[in-house]
C-alpha cells in the first residue's frame, strides 16, 4: 500500500466568542404581578452575557420612564447601556423599550430606527468593535400582528447588509414562533437563518411553561451563533413573562 504524505496542519483561523443573550424584562413585573428591578438586574448578572439586548425596559406610556437604577445595573453586572443619541422621554433608558448593554467594545455607531406597523416599535442598531473585529447589532422588538411583523422584518432587512461587510447579528422580542414559509421573518431569509427549519430557537414564552420560541438570537453566515438556551433558573421564572436567552456568538478573523 503506497503511504500517503503527511500534510502539514494549517493554522486555524483565529476567532473571538463572545457571550450574548436577550431579554424582555417585561417592564420589571415578575409573574407574582410585582415590579421589582432589582430581581431583573440579578437575572441579567447570572446571564453573564458581554452583549445584551433588552426589551420593555421602559414603561410604554405618558413619560416612558426607565424601570432600572442604571447605576446598580452597573455594579452589579459590568454592563453598560449603548449610549442613544435619542429616546422617547427624558426618563426613557431605551428607544421604544429596547436597550443594548456591552462590555469591552468599542461603540462606533448607534441609530434608533422607528419600524412601521400598527403598534409603536422600534429597534436598535449598533456598529461595533470587539477585539478588533466589526459586528453590527440590531436589537429589536416586533409587533403581535403577523403584517406588522412582515412590513418591519423588511425594514429591518435594510439595514443588515453593510458597506463594509460586517456581520450582523439580530437580537430581541420577534414575537413569531413559526419557521418556513409561513414565518413572519421571510424577509430575512437571504442572510440570516431566521426562517430555515434548521434555525436555532427554544422556547422561552411563557417564562412558568415555555412553550413559544419568541425571543431569538440570530447570527449572518459571518457571525455563528452556538448553545443557544434559554436561561432557565428559579428566579429567572419569577422575574419576567419571557425567559431569557444565551448563547456564544463566533466571529472569524
Amino acid at each position: 500500500m503506497k503511504a500517503q504524505a503527511h500534510e502539514p496542519d494549517r493554522p486555524r483561523p483565529a476567532v473571538t466568542d463572545l457571550r450574548i443573550g436577550s431579554y424582555n424584562v417585561h417592564k420589571g413585573v415578575g409573574a407574582d404581578m410585582r415590579r421589582d428591578p432589582g430581581r431583573t438586574i440579578e437575572v441579567i448578572r447570572e446571564i453573564g452575557a458581554d452583549l445584551v439586548a433588552l426589551q420593555e425596559v421602559d414603561r410604554r406610556f405618558g413619560d416612558r420612564k426607565g424601570v432600572f437604577d442604571l447605576a446598580r445595573l452597573r455594579e452589579s453586572t459590568g454592563l453598560e447601556p449603548v449610549p442613544l443619541p435619542a429616546r422617547l422621554g427624558t426618563a426613557a433608558h431605551g428607544w421604544h423599550g429596547n436597550l443594548l448593554l456591552f462590555r469591552g467594545a468599542e461603540i462606533e455607531d448607534v441609530r434608533p430606527i422607528t419600524l412601521p406597523g400598527l403598534e409603536p416599535r422600534g429597534a436598535i442598531v449598533c456598529d461595533l468593535r470587539v477585539a478588533g473585529r466589526p459586528l453590527r447589532v440590531i436589537a429589536a422588538h416586533l409587533g403581535l400582528l403577523h403584517q406588522s411583523r412582515l412590513i418591519q422584518a423588511r425594514r429591518l432587512a435594510e439595514e443588515i447588509q453593510t458597506e463594509d461587510g460586517r456581520p450582523t447579528l439580530v437580537m430581541g422580542d420577534l414575537n413569531e414562533w413559526r419557521l418556513g414559509a409561513r414565518c413572519s421573518l421571510m424577509p430575512l431569509r437571504k442572510e440570516l437563518r431566521a426562517v430555515k427549519r434548521s434555525a436555532m430557537t427554544a422556547a422561552s414564552f411563557p417564562a412558568r411553561l415555555p412553550v413559544l420560541p419568541l425571543d431569538r438570537i440570530i447570527g449572518c453566515h459571518r457571525a455563528e451563533v452556538l448553545d443557544l438556551v434559554t436561561h432557565d433558573t428559579p428566579l429567572a421564572r419569577q422575574a419576567s413573562d419571557h425567559l431569557p436567552l444565551k448563547a456564544r456568538l463566533r466571529l472569524p478573523q
